[in-house]
């Protein structure tokens, strides 16, 4: 009888166990879908969305210039940018969309021009490589960019904390980053 009330107990304490794990792995988010958590629609008129950021009380707009066969590209969507914490974050401050440097999409730049995705990241922006994350103020100005994978959500998180408190103004993103490092302790 002893022996029962023994692996009885131990039974418990096994189920105690597995339900305080599972709740654990419940209250961590789950990743979710980029394109539909991180990104906003557009139909491509940045200075029409200009305007919606203002009203809706944005600190600006975020373009992420990417290709399909990027895997720097692929890494940030896998691994960062399908991060809640992140998507929350930055949808809060900003509207974001993607722009494909090879696209032949017409798009109509901040100051209302029509141009083709792959001339407004090549002749306009100068984007070479991919991803750039490029920052713009609410009137339409470049404030920050960053060029390539970031090296986790953390840093990707900085990089928005960066350009929100608008360090960029005395400060590269680089000396930011040091700045927080150290303050965390890595």
């Amino acid at each position: 009888m002893a022996q029962v009330r023994w692996l009885d107990g131990r039974f418990r304490l096994r189920l105690v166990f597995i339900l305080l794990m599972l709740s654990a792995t419940a209250l961590c988010a789950a990743p979710r879908d980029p394109a539909q958590y991180f990104f906003d629609s557009t139909f491509g008129d940045f200075a029409e969305e200009l305007e919606t950021a203002r009203t809706e009380g944005k600190k600006g707009i975020l373009l992420m210039f990417e290709m399909d066969e990027c895997p720097f590209c692929h890494r940030m969507k896998t691994t960062v940018l399908n991060q809640p914490e992140v998507q929350d974050y930055f949808k809060e401050h900003f509207m974001i969309f993607p722009v494909d440097i090879e696209g032949d999409v017409e798009i109509h730049d901040f100051a209302g021009n029509a141009v083709s995705q792959k001339d407004f990241a090549l002749k306009t922006h100068r984007v070479r490589a991919t991803p750039v994350f490029a920052f713009f103020d609410l009137d339409g100005n470049l404030v920050a960019r960053y060029t390539g994978a970031t090296g986790d959500a953390t840093e990707f998180m900085w990089l928005g904390e960066y350009v929100v408190q608008e360090r960029y103004k005395d400060s590269t993103f680089p000396a930011y980053k040091r700045e927080r490092q150290a303050a965390a302790g890595r």
